[in-house]
């Protein structure tokens, strides 16, 4: 298994999250920009480091996509809320044929994981996610699990923050079986890009509401 770990600016994080990478799959770090040194950190840590300059959170997803070459492609933050590990049973489902897309339903751990604003935006986009395609899901986590050519075949265009949302979007067009895994969510390390404030959580509201208006796309299989 590969597991993408899009970074930017996580080297206080890094050696944990590394850390719990399960035993015989790759850590694809992809380095977004960082100036902390983190890209060096991670490959002393032997990670696979990948290199996008282009600054977005989906840039960095679909550059580690594209450098993956395992069947299952995994996809974690880096910084330290989620537990890379947790993915275990994601892939254990993939390759029961019980799902197509596996994704993490954060439990909050601490009162302070999951602020109130990231809460709200995450429930606004459920609803209108469940208006658009009928999903009744829950959280739209980055922890997910699928396999690579069935993903790449999406062709998913977004590059902000609208990436995992498009993923699910094409997926259920397709007619992907997308199921949820409850997994713990603890506070971050550092401050957080997207949604470490109410101005960047609606910023990425409205980048996933672009995805939410975008017409069914009649691309992609059935893994």
């Amino acid at each position: 298994m590969d597991v993408v770990l899009p970074c930017l600016d996580e080297a206080e994080a890094l050696p944990r999250v590394l850390d719990r990478i399960p035993p015989g799959w790759r850590a694809l770090v992809v380095d977004n920009g960082s100036a902390d040194g983190s890209a060096d950190i991670a490959r002393a840590l032997g990670a696979t480091v990948v290199h996008e300059a282009r600054r977005g959170f989906g840039a960095a997803c679909h550059a580690g996509l594209t450098a993956a070459t395992a069947d299952i492609v995994c996809f974690c933050d880096c910084d330290a809320s989620l537990d890379p590990a947790d993915l275990v049973p994601f892939v254990e489902r993939i390759r029961a044929g019980e799902a197509d897309l596996v994704l993490g339903r954060r439990r909050p751990q601490t009162r302070g994981a999951w602020p109130l604003h990231a809460r709200t935006g995450n429930l606004a986009l459920a609803r209108l996610l469940r208006r658009r395609t009928g999903l009744r899901l829950h959280d739209l986590g980055p922890l997910r699990a699928t396999r690579r050519a069935p993903l790449l075949s999406l062709a998913l265009t977004d590059r902000r923050s609208g990436y995992p949302l498009q993923m699910v979007v094409r997926a259920a067009d397709a007619g992907w079986r997308i199921a949820e895994y409850d997994v713990p969510y603890r506070p971050r390390t550092g401050a957080s890009k997207v949604t470490g404030t109410w101005r960047g959580t609606w910023q990425a509201v409205r980048d996933m509401s672009r995805v939410l208006a975008e017409p069914p796309v009649q691309e992609g299989a059935r893994p």
